[in-house]
């Protein structure tokens, strides 16, 4: 006997190919109905026999369209006969509160690919061609149900082969929404540095044209997915350090591109675990341990051990690699600090000076959106920049926020996030919140979120330090929003919680270059036990005053002029290391000054300053040009084979950890003839005793067994890996980052939790 059910499929099922995939499904068991998506999923009414559709609704669950991910299936059963004569798709229901997980922009699938290449295919070459299982999605989208007419493919009408294929619901486009072909879609077109067309020969390859520039040495700027590139041979050492000086980036790595995991091989060693990453249908860019024997120049990332590599991942990309068996450098069109480019315009008119040819096409991108970053340890994916191919796809959290909230997250590496149910929508990667430009951003990606998913924010969490621009965005919104502020460690550990689904009191261990504390300092060695609501202060690095403030962190050779007199006085001017013999007397009495009488010296707690000082200490690096640098740099020259350490002094009755005793370690090491790697591993090794030892010693007061490990100094590979060894030998559950970056870039989820749980307890 037929009967009737609706059946309400919620999570990311809208822009993958689930209304096709249901009405296939539906066809093959012979039943009838419709499906459509609406403002909360996909809908489908669906009659037949009952024993028919209870196997339906199993093969939903079971083997749903690979982009998809099913979070929920609501079922409504025993309904009135409709008597439909048919299975159809329908147009999408917008009324109603919109709330419905989109997918992310995702890699050109296998089938666009082998079409891409057939010589008998309509789209044979057609750099823009994808289907119901690829290309563009969030980075063309301007509001959600997500159709054609609510994309930046409005701009294209649909010729009638594609119309054909769009209608078919067999075809692999069935409502695939940025369909189109070389007839009735977008198009390349080539420019000189000053957007002056560059006129090729009738049926002329652009994409051959790129390649021939590129292999001259030109740098030429690449529109994208989400934003502009700026590319050139990785293998012309002249043209990668033209790049540089034109984009005023000395030093920080560029991110490469090449056309097969084999290629990437002959430069790093890639394990099974960081292929699989490479190939996913995200394609990030890969942190990868470098080959000694490889011959990518110095300049691409000088004195790291590791490059960042990605495969291509749009049609446009396949095509400029074809035949190229050697990397190409794609980097963020950007001059430095400010955010990636992607209106052609503006392009233009910010990018004319590195450029020596702008590669573009006519497809509108609604919102810029950089590369993930992304790398492997232990087996496990550790995101480090969560952007294209990963946002707006929510974060699942293991309770309900109460009301909607915004979370304005920290100053560097910038996210915001928003929240309904038990979804938290974490940004995509905002950047440095250093200029107006960037601001912008911040503020249009806000409202793009909020229009997206028609969320009202009724509560507000900023960051504690009153001269962060998010800060001072929240509290400039409006009054009658409730306003929360979130101690920057307390949401670094909320956070990695978060990240982890877990709830309850935690040791957490925060770490980083800098948050505002509650006593007005900055910290950045902490550690707590804490959970949702609080975060108890049981031990931090001693106070250690920054001489010059923010010119400390762009002058590592303050700090370790700091901490060396802190350790051994003024006796330290007169010590045989290289340090000390090249160090400005002059100079060092103006910051000895500084300190002592308080004069621009704000005090810290960070453990990403004293990495710092270590790094100047050994002449690494005195000034740096990039967040992280000098840290980076003392991690890539620490020795492996290194089992010795050095022991920080623990004072206070446990809660002040001082560090006097390391840097005389150190000292003596160097005076002996010590080499610089060698103290790079003890300094590293030293510091993971430390975490350890501490929570060692909270586990016996509090009871407590379950570690979490949070802040940017854990991007150090050679530190975490020690410390969730060590911790793990002496029995303890460790959590660290997966999800969301273990940088400020994960800060505003820790915000987002902070303030559901004081919704929760009723603070607020």
């Amino acid at each position: 006997m037929p009967t009737r059910t609706q059946i309400l499929v919620k999570g990311i099922v809208q822009g993958v190919g689930f209304r096709p995939y249901i009405f296939s499904l539906a066809r093959r068991r012979a039943l009838k109905g419709q499906v459509l998506n609406n403002t909360t999923g996909v809908l489908i009414d669906v009659e037949g026999e009952g024993c028919t559709i209870e196997e339906f609704i199993k093969e939903i669950k079971t083997n749903s369209p690979p982009l998809s991910l099913i979070e929920s299936v609501e079922r409504n059963d025993n309904l009135d006969l409709a008597h439909y004569e048919d299975f159809r798709i329908v147009e999408s229901a917008s009324n109603g509160k919109k709330f419905t997980p989109i997918s992310a922009d995702i890699s050109t699938c296998a089938d666009c690919l082998k079409e891409l290449f057939d010589t008998e295919d309509r789209r044979y070459r057609y750099p823009f061609i994808n289907c119901t299982n690829c290309g563009p999605r969030f980075t063309i989208i301007e509001d959600i149900p997500y159709d054609r007419a609510l994309t930046t493919m409005r701009d294209f009408a649909m010729c009638a082969a594609c119309r054909r294929e769009y209608e078919n619901p067999l075809d692999r486009r069935f409502h695939a929404e940025p369909t189109a072909c070389p007839e009735c879609g977008p198009r390349l077109s080539l420019t000189n540095a000053n957007g002056r067309e560059v006129r090729l020969d009738a049926g002329e390859d652009i994409t051959g044209n790129i390649r021939l520039l590129l292999s001259s040495g030109k740098i030429v700027v690449i529109k994208g997915i989400g934003g502009f590139h700026l590319a050139c041979d990785a293998l012309n050492r002249e043209a990668v350090e033209r790049l540089r000086q034109r984009k005023y980036r000395e030093d920080k790595p560029f991110a490469l591109m090449a056309k097969s995991v084999d290629v990437i091989k002959e430069y790093c060693l890639v394990s099974e675990a960081e292929r699989f990453l490479l190939e996913s249908e995200r394609r990030p860019v890969v942190l990868l341990e470098k080959r000694a024997d490889g011959v990518i120049p110095e300049a691409v990332a000088p004195r790291v051990n590791t490059l960042g590599f990605m495969l291509p991942y749009s049609p446009l990309h396949y095509l400029l690699l074809e035949n190229l068996d050697r990397p190409l450098v794609m980097t963020s069109g950007n001059v430095a600090d400010e955010p990636v480019c992607y209106e052609d315009e503006d392009a233009i008119r910010r990018l004319n000076k590195i450029a020596d040819y702008f590669l573009f096409h006519d497809r509108r991108i609604h919102i810029r959106t950089d590369d993930s970053v992304t790398r492997v340890r232990l087996g496990r994916e550790m995101i480090l920049r969560r952007s294209r191919g990963y946002a707006p796809a929510p974060v699942k959290i293991a309770f309900k926020f109460e009301r909607e909230i915004l979370a304005c997250g920290a100053e560097l590496k910038n996210t915001f996030c928003l929240t309904r149910d038990s979804y938290a929508f974490l940004s995509h990667h905002i950047g440095d919140l250093e200029n107006l430009e960037t601001l912008r951003s911040f503020e249009q990606g806000i409202e793009h979120y909020k229009r997206l998913f028609h969320l009202r924010p009724e509560v507000i969490a900023y960051d504690l330090h009153p001269e962060y621009l998010s800060t001072k965005y929240a509290l400039a919104l409006d009054e009658s929003q409730t306003k929360i502020g979130v101690q920057h460690h307390h949401a670094h550990i909320a956070s990695c919680m978060a990240d982890n689904r877990i709830e309850g009191e935690v040791i957490g261990v925060a770490m980083d270059g800098l948050g505002f504390g509650h006593d007005g300092r900055m910290w950045g060695g902490e550690f707590f036990v804490a959970d949702y609501l609080e975060a108890e202060r049981i031990a931090h690095l001693a106070y250690t005053p920054m001489p010059g403030g923010a010119k400390a962190i762009r002058e590592p050779w303050r700090m370790a002029a700091v901490y060396l007199h802190r350790a051994l006085g003024d006796d330290f001017l007169n010590l045989q290391i290289p340090f000390a013999e090249n160090l400005d007397r002059r100079s060092w009495a103006t910051l000895k000054r500084m300190t002592e009488t308080g004069t621009n010296s704000p005090e810290t707690s960070s453990m990403g300053r004293l990495f710092d000082a270590v790094s100047s200490l050994l002449g690494l690096r005195n000034a740096v040009n990039y967040e992280g640098q000098a840290a980076i740099e003392l991690e890539a020259i620490a020795d492996p084979r290194c089992i010795q350490r050095y022991d920080f002094e623990i004072a206070a009755g446990g809660s002040i950890i001082k560090t006097e005793a390391i840097i005389r370690s150190a000292v003596e090491d160097l005076l002996d003839g010590v080499s610089p790697q060698k103290v790079s591993s003890k300094f590293h090794l030293g510091v993971a005793h430390l975490i350890a030892e501490v929570a060692r010693d909270t586990r016996d007061k509090r009871q407590l067994n379950r570690v979490v490990l949070s802040g940017g100094v854990f991007q150090n590979m050679l530190l975490l890996e020690n410390v969730c060894r060590t911790l793990r030998r002496d029995g303890f559950e460790v959590f660290t980052h997966s999800r969301v970056p273990t940088n400020d870039g994960g800060i505003s989820l820790g915000q987002a939790v902070i303030a559901g749980a004081h919704l929760a307890s009723g603070r607020i």
